[in-house]
């Protein structure tokens, strides 16, 4: 009679970690986008609705249930919504403050980001501090006194207020920049110093370039807020000739309310850049947002 002798289990060591099995990557894959389709279309819903509202007829407007796809699509609206008010002034004004807006943005917190994270001088962590503190202000706190400013220096009225402010910095946007900055090795500025080039040659020359993404990040941002910007133009404009986009459609709803097709037209149409914008930026600009916390 033979006797079957069980092999001896070996028993993991106590304390001995456990290795967990691995997710494969396609599955992970997977996953992230089942939820991330469902989130991306409730934010994307708004907007087809409004695009799905500028092609449709008077007698679609208000059918139940409502439709999604128009038909006849009815692409008469955008021509009579530019027809109506007039848009390429509009659009004219509201190109002109966002390109200056951003310039002028771009330019001045980038130099005051320059010289916080790359020069030492006297106060500079106070101004630091300082510029930081000013993030806890709200917007209509310094609404008044700023609008107490332009109207003694006779700019009310004109598309100053709205441009000016932003060549004297945005705190937010130099905190962001300094951010980048810092990361920035400074063995390449220090040989610069020794071949004899001078501190905005420095900047100019090697930390921009090398800043692209931070760059592109504080320029999308300024060209957001000023391209939808309502409450600036609302105060300082009073010369309809004046008026930017979004003021305009405000001015539009009120004298067409009942007209839907054409004010989600006219919408559709104020929306559009921002949307290419950051369709033709999203890289860079995602770059740039990862990239400004690396180093205090």
């Amino acid at each position: 009679m033979t006797t079957q002798v069980t092999p001896l289990r070996r028993e993991a060591p106590l304390g001995s970690p456990v290795t967990p099995h691995k997710v494969p990557e396609w599955i992970k894959t997977i996953l992230k986008h089942v939820v991330l389709f469902p989130a991306a279309f409730l934010f994307l819903l708004p907007f087809l609705w409004m695009l799905s509202t500028s092609l449709k007829t008077d007698a679609q407007l208000f059918t139940y249930p409502p439709v999604w796809i128009p038909n006849p699509l009815a692409w008469v609206n955008y021509p009579n919504a530019v027809n109506y008010i007039p848009f390429f002034t509009y659009l004219g004004n509201t190109v002109t403050i966002t390109v200056l807006s951003v310039i002028g943005a771009t330019l001045s917190c980038s130099l005051v980001a320059y010289s916080l994270a790359r020069i030492n001088w006297p106060g500079r962590q106070l101004l630091l501090i300082l510029t930081i503190a000013t993030l806890m202000l709200p917007y209509q706190v310094t609404l008044i006194p700023v609008f107490l400013v332009f109207k003694r220096l006779g700019l009310v009225g004109t598309l100053a207020p709205l441009i000016v402010p932003q060549w004297f910095g945005v705190a937010y946007f130099i905190f962001l920049l300094r951010q980048f900055f810092a990361t920035i090795p400074l063995e390449l500025s220090e040989a610069a110093y020794v071949d004899g080039a001078s501190e905005l040659r420095i900047y100019w020359d090697i930390v921009l370039p090398l800043a692209k993404p931070a760059l592109a990040t504080v320029a999308v941002f300024q060209f957001i807020n000023s391209w939808r910007d309502y409450l600036g133009p609302l105060i300082y404009l009073n010369n309809q000739k004046q008026y930017t986009l979004s003021l305009g459609l405000q001015q539009y709803s009120s004298q067409y309310g009942r007209e839907w097709g054409l004010l989600m037209a006219a919408s559709v149409l104020f929306t559009l850049p921002i949307i290419i914008i950051f369709f033709f930026t999203q890289k860079t600009f995602v770059e740039g947002i990862s990239l400004t916390g690396i180093k205090g």
